[in-house]
């Protein structure tokens, strides 16, 4: 399941009342230098980095009327022999993490990998999309 981690820090940031818009600028803040980490196992309980994805330029965007957080991130893949587990976006004080699949159609996964070759060498992309309606 996917969990969040650092709100409570960034909620403790805003001055006054804490909106949606104020939470967003905030988030916005704390996101403009993230990375998304991806692991994989090797062994029993090895964890690995097999990819670590940086915020690509201009694409942290606020949406206001759907009140979401739009960023997309992207960078090479390190390793090939093992597949996608699970994954880490991490700004400042905030963090998403999770289960992920490079498969569509795979049961309790957290977040698709579409953009996931699974060739060391080539560059992964990934959309993220941060509803702040829907944050614990």
């Amino acid at each position: 399941m996917r969990q969040y981690h650092g709100l409570d820090n960034l909620r403790a940031l805003i001055a006054g009342r804490p909106t949606l818009t104020k939470l967003a600028e905030c988030l916005l803040a704390d996101l403009h230098d993230c990375r998304c980490t991806i692991y994989g196992c090797l062994g029993d309980n090895d964890r690995v980095v097999i990819a670590e994805l940086v915020l690509e330029v201009d694409s942290l965007l606020y949406e206001r009327c759907e009140q979401r957080i739009d960023l997309s991130v992207a960078g090479p893949i390190l390793r090939n022999d093992c597949v996608p587990l699970t994954f880490r976006l991490a700004g400042e004080r905030f963090a998403i993490a999770g289960r992920c699949s490079a498969l569509p159609h795979v049961c309790g996964r957290d977040l698709y990998l579409s953009g996931y070759s699974g060739r060391a060498g080539d560059i992964a992309r990934q959309r993220f999309q941060i509803p702040l309606k829907r944050l614990p």
